[in-house]
């Protein structure tokens, strides 16, 4: 009873002491919770699935997970997959299994179930199948890529959202009901203070007892406000989907000519420390995908950027790639390139070993030119107009256009040669009517 006693004195985080109670305090998460809401549905009926909570830190995976218990009068077994091995889980599975047969379920929570290795997730299957417990697993990484297919198929994945503005701000005024005082902040800077959590409600708490422990004389504006308390750091995994998540924002901005957009994402990658140079190589990828020959200096500009950083490094070598998305985001764009040489692929795999025409084919040797190896073969520049109009493709395989400009751009110039070499073909008969 005397550690009881103390543990009741010590004083307690504001995050702890706002804990929702019930499923009903918890905020910013009314998809799930509410009567039409999945978890919602199963409380109300008192049936629980196993599941996968997933979301960013911050947003209450551990508090529904504990609340789902007490609303299902299940027992609550947590478990943190950092500091568990193979011995916890017997332990608890043979605890869970003794629960079962005196009538008491057990909801298993395991937070950061990913990192759990792939045996050990396989070790869950048969009590989560026989329903020795009920487990409640907690990711802040893709279940799709972290998580076995076994154990997926056997839960249903449930995605918690990052706490928007509205949610953030009944959570201050929740925390200012808590502790009897108003947060001494000015409009802007308590607007500032919201930005700075970044969607995690933990971390916005944290963050309202830093600045009540300033107790400064007057509000504080935004710029004292950042002096005064850390920010966030933004949430970014170079190794996990963070990473292809954030580039293929970049990527797509720049295809959709949203140059703002694609300088906000390049920015983030940037801000959350990733490579510069894998940031390099897809520009360049995006030059000769998605922009191509409707502007021909797309990939040189690209090029040159990567070389820029790499002389450059950071800082200063940041501003060669940001002027490169710049330039590719406000750059005509055309697949039409990317799209003839797929054509072409598909063509040659088709067509198999055939040779090419013998009139385009080299005779070095007397044998080679007894075989007709060169023989009509026309040279172009000597041509009218410097175009012969003779064929290439391999004897017994029809003309194909693989390559359609498109009417934008330095393609827009191209357009027109082919449709005049089309033109002397048909007059010359050697081409397409």
């Amino acid at each position: 009873m005397t550690g009881t006693l103390f543990e009741d004195q010590a004083p307690r985080p504001l995050a702890e002491r706002l804990r929702p109670r019930s499923l009903d305090e918890v905020i910013g998460q009314e998809h799930l919770l509410g009567a039409q809401g999945p978890i919602g549905r199963m409380v109300r009926a008192r049936r629980l699935v196993s599941m996968i909570l997933w979301g960013p830190p911050g947003c209450g995976k551990t508090t529904i997970a504990r609340l789902l218990a007490h609303a299902t009068d299940l027992h609550f077994e947590p478990l943190s997959a950092v500091f568990s091995g193979v011995a916890d889980l017997r332990r608890v599975f043979d605890a869970a299994r003794k629960r079962r047969e005196a009538g008491q379920g057990t909801l298993l929570f395991v937070d950061e179930i990913h990192r759990f290795n792939r045996a050990q997730q396989d070790g869950f299957l048969p009590y989560v199948e026989e329903g020795t417990v009920t487990l409640v697993g907690a990711t802040t990484e893709n279940p799709s890529f972290e998580l076995n297919a076994a154990l997926l198929s056997r839960c249903q994945v449930l995605v918690l959202r990052r706490l928007d503005e509205d949610a953030l701000e009944r959570l201050l005024a929740r925390a200012e009901q808590e502790t009897g005082r108003a947060l001494p902040l000015t409009p802007d800077a308590r607007e500032a203070l919201k930005a700075m959590a970044d969607g995690d409600g933990r971390y916005l708490l944290n963050l309202v007892e830093a600045v009540l422990a300033l107790d400064p004389p007057g509000p504080l504006d935004t710029p004292a406000l950042a002096a005064s308390v850390q920010k966030r750091a933004p949430l970014y995994d170079k190794g996990q989907e963070g990473h292809y998540n954030l580039i293929s924002a970049l990527h797509k901005s720049v295809r959709g000519s949203d140059t703002d957009a694609a300088l906000y994402w390049l920015a983030r990658m940037l801000s959350g420390g990733e490579d510069p140079r894998f940031i390099a190589r897809r520009l360049v990828r995006m030059a000769v995908e998605d922009i191509g020959l409707a502007e021909p200096t797309a990939l040189p500009q690209a090029v040159a950027a990567w070389e820029a950083y790499e002389r450059l490094g950071s800082p200063e070598g940041e501003l060669a790639l940001a002027q490169c998305v710049i330039f590719l985001a406000t750059a005509p764009k055309s697949v039409a390139g990317y799209a003839a040489f797929k054509a072409a692929m598909r063509a040659a795999g088709q067509t198999g070993s055939l040779m090419p025409p013998a009139h385009i084919l080299n005779a070095p040797t007397k044998l080679m030119k007894q075989l007709g190896y060169g023989a009509g073969y026309q040279y172009d520049p000597d041509a009218p107009e410097g175009f012969s109009g003779q064929n290439y493709f391999p004897d017994g395989m029809e003309r194909q256009r693989f390559y359609e400009p498109v009417e934008r751009g330095f393609e827009r110039e191209i357009r027109k040669r082919l449709d005049y070499w089309d033109r002397l073909r048909v007059q010359r008969g050697t081409g397409r009517d």
